[in-house]
């Protein structure tokens, strides 16, 4: 899909169809994680606290319980 910016005041913005808002589950409240390489950007839903701290807990223990299996996998 390719998107021309739109002029919003003294910026631009990227306007995002709502069909795609749907797939992702975003809307208006939002709070969202821009983050560039230097080349392209990267638009998605910032984790809150909670959601990241659930994710790193499940996270350890998946290392946890299966990290040697993971280990012995990649040789």
């Amino acid at each position: 899909m390719i998107k021309k910016l739109t002029k919003h005041g003294n910026s631009l913005a990227l306007i995002i169809d709502k069909p795609i808002l749907d797939l992702l589950k975003i809307d208006a409240d939002t709070p969202l994680e821009v983050t560039t390489d230097g080349h392209g950007l990267r638009v998605q839903a910032a984790w809150d606290e909670q959601t990241r701290q659930r994710f790193e807990t499940a996270a350890a223990r998946g290392i946890e319980q299966y990290g040697d299996m993971l280990k012995r996998l990649a040789q």
